[in-house]
């Protein structure tokens, strides 16, 4: 494996940013100084010239649709979106086609990635309310955690038995992450706009159906039984102000045994874009108002909130172009959450330290996960070089994603991702994929 010296780069790394330069060997970090001579001359030199090198974004949730609903994405073509965005690591869902709720077909899609993922990869098992006998068989030091969907989404495996719920988190030693909305008052909502409105309801009663109220109640049902039996909960995409108060920054997030996580869309979309983006940006739990935005960012610098993830989940055009009750929920985001979260910086809302903190070192404690997530000597180089003053605007033409749409259409971004190293091979430099990649199954200090 050719070696690779990052030279003149803005490190930032573990609360600060300093100026240096990055030996990268045999796909670890073999060494961090002011600076660095090649010791080969076959060694790569990238001159980053002021640019910022940051760990690779660990993205904790992922639906890639393979198998089963790869008319939408796949592994290898959403991986290679995430590493040109760069994401290094990603976290994929469940609620594939058949659905990953027994170890047979968990190690299917394992298997899958092995050959075609661009970044490194583990895959969340599926709960539902008869599936116990295998959760209980999954590595904890093998598999990233357990996906409970108490709110019902892509691929309806809401787990709605009180009993059923209540033996799960009694008996897992697995990280449960779940999608937190109450089923009974979304139903509720739904009826009620249905007789006003029949088959057209207006995108904008999205977060008046999938409501405040909703996700409330789930979330906080959640943390009630996790504290009741002291499972290991981890609230996926948090999307109003009044949750993040369920949470708490009194201890260091490797003490905590209840965490949550915000997604880009939350934390840059409000429900005034409903009347431009339209069904473009239906995601369940839905983009929420102004006020919620503002206490989801508030949350995040705080430390209540301890992720930052994407949910990318990308479905086609056409399917996203339905009437309301038709088109689903979701939407791609992997090659555009650095640049995005990279916008706010400019902005003065987030700092870079706080970037690096919330998607590299976090997930990287949150989950376990072993030699990744820091630019540390010894860990497995998983990097990205970004331009700080580049501006580019995001087109058709430069989507890599197989849904070719993004509800990103049409803005500007300053940053820009220019390499994007993983395990030490470049993969992605200047809009080029060079070389192919050696991506690794995320294994887990556990």
């Amino acid at each position: 494996m050719k070696a690779v010296l990052i030279k003149n780069a803005n490190i930032v790394n573990e609360g600060k940013i300093v100026k240096g330069d990055v030996l990268v060997q045999d796909g670890r970090i073999a060494e961090i100084s002011e600076t660095i001579s090649a010791k080969s001359a076959d060694t790569k030199v990238i001159d980053a010239d002021g640019s910022y090198l940051l760990p690779g974004m660990i993205d904790d949730q992922v639906h890639f649709r393979e198998p089963g609903l790869t008319h939408k994405a796949n592994i290898e073509t959403e991986s290679k979106a995430a590493v040109a965005g760069g994401i290094t690591s990603f976290i994929e869902m469940p609620n594939t086609v058949p659905q990953a709720t027994t170890i047979e077909l968990l190690e299917e899609k394992f298997d899958i990635a092995s050959k075609t993922s661009w970044a490194n990869y583990s895959f969340m098992f599926g709960g539902t309310n008869d599936n116990l006998d295998e959760i209980l068989k999954v590595d904890p030091q093998k598999v990233a955690g357990l996906k409970l969907f108490l709110g019902s989404s892509t691929g309806n495996m809401l787990v709605d038995d009180p009993k059923t719920l209540e033996e799960i988190f009694s008996k897992t030693k697995l990280l449960i992450s779940a999608h937190c909305e109450d089923e009974g008052t979304i139903k509720g909502n739904l009826e009620k706009y249905k007789a006003e409105y029949g088959e057209d309801i207006p995108i904008e009663l999205h977060p008046k159906i999938r409501s405040e109220e909703a996700c409330y109640i789930s979330s906080s049902k959640a943390i009630k039984l996790a504290e009741k039996t002291g499972a290991r909960l981890h609230v996926f995409h948090l999307s109003t102000e009044k949750e993040t108060h369920l949470f708490s920054n009194k201890k260091p997030l490797a003490e905590k045994k209840i965490t949550a996580e915000v997604c880009i869309h939350h934390l840059w979309f409000t429900d005034a874009d409903y009347k431009t983006k339209g069904t473009k940006i239906k995601w369940n739990p839905a983009v929420k108002t102004e006020k919620d935005k503002d206490g989801l960012l508030k949350a995040l610098l705080d430390d209540r909130i301890d992720v930052i993830a994407t949910d990318h989940a990308p479905h086609t055009l056409e399917e996203k172009n339905n009437k309301y009750l038709n088109a689903p929920s979701g939407g791609p985001l992997v090659q555009h959450a650095l640049v995005a979260l990279l916008e706010m910086y400019h902005k003065g809302k987030i700092s870079l330290e706080k970037i690096v903190e919330k998607t590299a070192h976090n997930p990287a404690i949150l989950f376990q996960i072993k030699e990744r997530g820091y630019i540390r000597k010894g860990y497995k180089a998983d990097l990205v070089l970004v331009d700080l003053n580049s501006p580019w605007t995001v087109k058709k033409e430069n989507l890599l994603y197989k849904c070719g749409w993004s509800p990103f259409e049409g803005t500007i971004f300053k940053s820009r991702v220019t390499h994007t190293l993983v395990n030490g091979v470049v993969v992605y430099e200047n809009s080029k994929f060079p070389n192919k990649s050696n991506p690794e199954r995320l294994t887990f200090n556990r």
